[in-house]
């Protein structure tokens, strides 16, 4: 199965180390365009607001486009969901909500590595897209 990871940018190291389980299990894998840049420390998110990847740089990149056709070519969508720190637990930010709400649209299977958050406001739009939640195994992806 083709599966796009869709993740905050904070866990670039993370979405290389599930590409490569995943592959291990046959899977093809796509990825944020500057996820590798990101996980390599070429790209620092302590110099964008916030520590969050900047409005400009974004369009600079048309990185919100880009993994939207990655999510497109996909079988399915994997959110990595991991803690941002411990006001957000689980955490899907506005891009990665977006992501899945076009995974959602395109008939795609969406998993969850962890629960769905429930401190967002789209908590509920979350649920109602009916996410396969994987509770931390990446095996039950079928």
């Amino acid at each position: 199965m083709k599966i796009t990871i869709c993740a905050s940018a904070k866990f670039a190291k993370r979405m290389i180390e599930t590409k490569k389980i995943l592959e291990r299990k046959g899977h093809e894998v796509l990825l944020p365009e500057m996820a590798e840049s990101f996980a390599a420390g070429k790209i620092n998110l302590d110099n964008f607001k916030g520590g969050r990847t900047d409005a400009n740089f974004k369009k600079k990149h048309d990185l919100v486009r880009k993994h939207f056709e990655e999510v497109a070519k996909g079988d399915a969508i994997l959110v990595l969901n991991y803690d941002r720190d411990e006001s957000n637990k689980n955490y899907i930010g506005g891009n990665t909500f977006a992501e899945m709400a076009i995974a959602f649209y395109l008939n795609k299977p969406i998993y969850l590595l962890n629960s769905v958050p429930e401190y967002v406001s789209y908590t509920e739009e979350i649920k109602s897209m009916d996410p396969i939640i994987l509770n931390g195994d990446l095996s039950k992806i079928q």
